[in-house]
């Protein structure tokens, strides 16, 4: 009968069944039926298949780490053969094959016991090799405190000691060390113990001074260096000094996110396997950190030896020097507009102003969300914000996933940041927050939320204090301005925007986000465009290599793909659609992608329109000819297209069949949709509308350029009271 080395109570042998998991085994035994299912083990790596990795559990047993069993893919890996890894028993088979399964910890000090199994059984390190000493250990003074946190008497001294003792073998940073109680001593510097209290920068600093601990006293103290400047430093203690942008606790150590003014790199502190090291140290903190500069899976990554928190000038100079390199590296050096089209050209500045808080937020390491319509419009021009900052992100932080991380790019139902959208993204932003220590985010809304009914989401945003700014080509609301960072949105500076995109205002701004990827943006504009594309945006696509039906073809795709999982990013897909041929990228298509998707988009929108068009009714009033298409009767509702994009190509291929003015209205059961040859204020005739239907809960939803919503039961009335509104106006 013995004590289970992490929590101390009698068991047979040396772990109890509870924490089998939180230990880490040697195995010496011969045979893979001596192994132990749901053991974690050192091993060795034998070698690579396609399937999965060999690794060799001890000397005479091999087992397999199948690919499926991994968090990453499993070309990610950096394990080379004959390095030791960590993995997990999950089943011994009767014909001797040994199945394992990953270990997200992959250090011994990240596991909170160390035991070596052999054929009979589990021992403690070093019992096997002192079996002929008999010597016992020191005995605990009765009223200490074993490593469960139970009370030991002198009858236990003898098994405390062994368990104290086995603990400290198995976990160096566990061992107590031994500190005086003067309070001048642990007030004299700001230094941060694990435990949470104020210590000296040495945890025992204020222990009696040895001959040791002077001449390590004496040692000059680092010098600084920056975080890029670390990857060539691995194996070395170096001292970083910066702000933390980011906590998370692991199972293991607790991980410290740090950014100077160069870049960001996680420091990975342990207290013991699972608890908060470093408890005082918060995001926005701003610290200094010693540590040995270490490869974790790939990533650069210091393993942190002590950790400061800077205060008075310390922390002045430090603030002063990360404000400096992002005000002097935020700001676009000169503005250059892709093409002069007068409506972007009129928000020069605010495109300016958005590139730099883009810039702004990946250097100070808050995660970026672009929130756009789900139409092509909106994903390509979310697409084109996508592509300037991931390559950012990529350069800033030195984990490999960092950029699915710190971006994100969420479609909307619409084209308004309602409370819905943003309920959701105060949720997900609170919660990454509370449970990852991230800081909030820069939310970028586009092809979106120009207008008063996205004010509330706005304000919810910045009752926490989240930041957000507008992209938009729609008819903004001049409330937009006060309620966001930066609006671009040519219609608040007086421009019609009847000939600009939501697209080519993007690409501007990505443009200056990230100049290297200018060259990748140039055909985007062109794109977002279904008819009367500017002259110059179709020569920019030209000159990247794409012709006019290059161009349509990718509008097409995308629209289509749009549809379909449309509150999905489809980060990947939307890549091959509009960047992969001009990549060369490996993907499982010869080039022709886009045109394939497109042709479906043709197939599927000429057989929606073949049965609007048998089923329009066409109405004069007051010389207005205009053609009424009842939606929920005569269109599919929950199959491509959408009604939206429905009316603009109907509304395109009837409109030069009648004399102007011409409209097109789609009538469904709760909602009003309106395409004119002359512009309509949507807000007027949803007036018009609830004067003549008092009674029918008339409601205009994305403003000037947007839809009446209105009771069921009133729609035949608020469809007439809506063609006699339209003859007055357009007559």
């Amino acid at each position: 009968m013995g004590n289970c080395i992490i929590c101390g109570t009698p068991v047979d042998g040396e772990i109890c069944q509870s924490h089998e998991e939180d230990a880490v085994f040697e195995f010496t035994g011969t045979s893979a039926s001596q192994l132990t299912p749901g053991r974690f083990y050192r091993g060795t790596v034998d070698g690579y298949a396609d399937f999965g990795v060999f690794i060799d559990i001890g000397d005479h047993v091999t087992g397999l780490l199948h690919r499926s069993e991994l968090d990453r893919r499993l070309e990610s890996l950096d394990w080379d053969s004959g390095d030791d890894v960590f993995v997990q028993v999950l089943d011994v088979r009767d014909n001797g094959n040994v199945d394992l399964g990953w270990s997200i910890r992959q250090r011994e000090r990240e596991f909170r016991g160390k035991l070596i199994e052999t054929a009979d059984g589990e021992y403690r390190p070093g019992e096997l090799e002192d079996d002929s000493d008999d010597e016992t250990a020191p005995p605990v003074p009765s009223g200490t405190t074993d490593e469960s946190g139970q009370e030991s008497d002198g009858d236990e001294s003898a098994k405390a000691g062994e368990l104290q003792a086995a603990a400290e073998e198995t976990d160096p940073q566990s061992q107590p060390e031994t500190v005086d109680e003067q309070p001048a001593a642990s007030e004299a510097t700001g230094a941060v113990a694990s435990s949470g209290s104020v210590a000296t920068e040495s945890a025992a600093a204020s222990a009696p001074t040895t001959d040791t601990e002077s001449a390590a006293e004496s040692e000059p103290a680092l010098n600084r260096t920056t975080i890029d400047a670390i990857e060539n430093q691995v194996g070395s203690v170096v001292r970083l000094e910066g702000e933390i942008t980011g906590v998370r606790q692991t199972s293991g150590p607790t991980v410290f996110e740090l950014r100077d003014e160069t870049s960001t790199v996680e420091c990975a502190a342990f207290e013991e396997a699972g608890v908060r090291a470093y408890p005082a140290v918060e995001v926005d903190n701003v610290v200094a950190i010693e540590g040995e500069v270490e490869r974790h899976h790939g990533d650069l990554q210091v393993e942190t030896e002590s950790l400061e928190i800077l205060d008075g000038e310390d922390r002045e100079t430090v603030v002063d020097r990360l404000e400096s390199a992002i005000e002097r590296e935020a700001r676009p050096a000169n503005v250059e507009l892709f093409a002069d089209h007068e409506a972007v050209t009129a928000v020069e500045d605010e495109i300016a102003d958005a590139a730099t808080a883009i810039r702004r937020a990946v250097m100070e390491a808050r995660p970026i969300v672009v929130r756009h319509g789900a139409t092509a419009d909106g994903y390509v021009a979310g697409a084109a914000i996508e592509r300037a900052v991931l390559p950012l992100i990529r350069e800033k932080h030195t984990r490999d996933d960092a950029e699915y991380h710190y971006f994100e790019r969420r479609p909307l139902d619409g084209r308004v940041y309602d409370m819905d959208a943003a309920t959701s993204d105060v949720t997900s932003m609170l919660e990454a927050r509370d449970r990852h220590g991230e800081q909030l985010p820069l939310v970028v809304l586009v092809d979106a939320g120009g207008t008063v009914e996205s004010v509330d989401g706005y304000e919810l945003l910045s009752l926490y204090g989240a930041e957000a700014l507008v992209i938009d080509d729609s008819r903004a609301d001049e409330q937009i301005a006060d309620a966001v960072a930066v609006p671009v949105a040519p219609s608040l500076a007086d421009v019609d925007v009847a000939d600009v995109t939501s697209t080519a205002l993007a690409a501007n701004v990505a443009a200056h986000v990230n100049d290297d990827v200018r060259a990748d943006l140039k055909h985007l504009p062109a794109v977002s465009y279904w008819e009367n594309t500017p002259e110059a945006y179709l020569e920019l696509a030209s000159e990247a290599g794409y012709d006019e039906t290059g161009v349509s073809e990718r509008r097409e795709a995308v629209a289509l793909e749009a549809y379909y999982q449309s509150y999905k990013d489809k980060r990947e897909l939307v890549i091959d659609l509009l960047f992969g041929d001009s990549e060369g990228t490996d993907r499982p298509h010869d080039g022709n992608l886009a045109a394939h998707v497109s042709e479906q988009f043709r197939d599927k929108l000429e057989t929606e329109l073949e049965t609007a068009r048998e089923n329009l009714t066409v109405r004069g009033v007051n010389g207005v000819s205009v053609s009424v298409l009842d939606t929920d009767a005569f269109t599919h509702r929950y199959n491509f297209p959408t009604t939206i994009l429905l009316l603009d190509a109907l509304h395109r291929s009837e409109r030069d069949r009648a004399s102007p003015p011409y409209v097109t209205l789609g009538v469904g059961d709760d909602e009003l949709h309106v395409r004119a040859t002359e512009p309509v204020n949507v807000r007027d005739l949803g007036d018009a509308i609830a004067e003549a239907v008092p009674n029918a809960g008339v409601t205009v939803v994305g403003g000037r350029d947007g839809h009446v919503e209105f009771l069921p039961g009133e729609r035949d009335a608020v469809r007439e009271a809506a063609l006699d509104a339209l003859g007055e106006t357009l007559a």
